[in-house]
């Protein structure tokens, strides 16, 4: 029998975890081969590169594509993007995949999809149809035209797509993949291992043991003229909230310099002794952190998609995570340091928050397998309204 050949591309830290258990089912299924292709800043130490994680979880990659342009702008993330397709466009002509998957919205995402559909290879998005800020939202929706498959993560996002024009028989609500890993660790939360030990970092060693905070901030690309000042509104407020903290490197976007470097200059100035700064971790240890924490704060979508199921309080800033369906875990907040303390100390001591599977229930890995086994496969789309 001949297996269809999926191609998944992963071109940034957080697509790992967004993908992980879709990977192993596609690559235990006796009608599927798994191609895995590894690009872009999930390639880069200093983003926190995933690359050692995913060969530890048994994935062979088949291709790695190193396409990242340095810069702090949207300029150098359209060259990035720019190169990705020239670059990607020789990778699948090598592979010859029968299919091939891009993974939700970051800007780079979209050399995938001109890559694959320029040369008539059906291509599946996973996750389109939700609504963020950030220049993702207009390149989630580009995806999703590009798309000839379509396996979204939440019933208003299978219902957007509709409304966007995309036949009903290629739609298909699967639920995100990390919320397979969620399940995971709601069922075993035990946080069981050291994360000074095995992961490193730098700043101060916190007493964590009772109790911590987690922060994860990223760049607004249509607002990164202002990263730099936006991330040191947060810093001030946890240093001077003075609880044990895990602060997470920001992905590369325009803007990321700018928050690098005012943690960095935050850091040297005002030496914060709450703080330990990590770049990365193993998706299953990172849950396990959020799962055991008080709270996190930031713009990350986990957040919004895994907290929301594991049922942690968030503390949302700014405009990243605009109108993505959320549950009752959240709290939104400008870049305002008061606003932000004051709901920091809110979300701190909220307990049982109700678990709420709005992109899921833990099986979408198997889901996702079992429709790219059983879909046709075409290339050709049409308007038909």
């Amino acid at each position: 029998m001949v297996k269809r050949k999926i191609c998944v591309v992963i071109t940034a830290r957080p697509s790992y975890s967004r993908i992980k258990t879709a990977l192993i089912a596609i690559k235990n299924h006796d009608k599927l081969e798994l191609q895995l292709v590894v690009a872009g800043s999930a390639l880069l130490n200093r983003y926190g590169s995933s690359i050692d994680y995913i060969e530890n979880d048994g994935f062979e990659i088949k291709e790695k594509v190193f396409m990242i342009l340095e810069g702090d702008n949207a300029t150098s993330m359209g060259k990035t993007t720019g190169l990705g397709v020239m670059e990607l466009s020789s990778v699948f002509y090598r592979l010859q995949p029968d299919a091939v998957i891009t993974i939700a919205d970051r800007f780079e995402t979209i050399a995938t999809s001109i890559a694959a559909s320029y040369q008539n290879i059906p291509l599946v998005h996973i996750q389109g149809g939700e609504v963020t800020g950030n220049i993702d939202e207009k390149v989630r929706h580009a995806n999703t035209k590009l798309a000839d498959i379509h396996l979204v993560a939440s019933q208003d996002a299978y219902e957007r797509v509709i409304k966007m024009g995309e036949r009903p028989e290629v739609v298909f609500n699967t639920g995100c993949p990390s919320i397979d890993l969620a399940l995971e660790i709601k069922n075993n939360p035990t946080l069981d291992f050291d994360p000074f030990k095995k992961y490193g970092g730098v700043g101060e060693l916190i007493n964590w043991k009772d109790g911590y905070i987690v922060v994860m901030q990223h760049p607004v690309t249509t607002e990164y003229k202002s990263a730099r000042e936006d991330v040191l509104k947060t810093l001030d407020v946890v240093k001077e909230l003075n609880i044990p903290t895990f602060w997470f490197w920001p992905n590369v976007d325009a803007g990321s310099d700018g928050t690098s470097s005012g943690i960095r200059r935050f850091r040297e100035i005002n030496q914060p002794k709450n703080i330990h700064f990590f770049k990365n971790m193993e998706p299953n240890d990172f849950l396990k952190l959020l799962a055991n924490s008080k709270c996190l704060i930031g713009n990350s979508s986990v957040g919004i998609r895994e907290c929301s199921y594991l049922g942690v309080p968030v503390v949302n800033i700014g405009t990243r995570q605009n109108n993505r369906k959320r549950g009752d875990n959240v709290i939104d907040v400008p870049h305002n340091g008061d606003k932000i303390r004051a709901a920091i100390e809110v979300q701190i001591f909220r307990k049982q928050i109700n678990s709420e599977s709005i992109y899921g229930n833990g099986n979408a890995g198997f889901q996702i397998a079992k429709t790219l086994a059983e879909v046709p496969l075409t290339f050709h789309k049409t308007i038909d309204y």
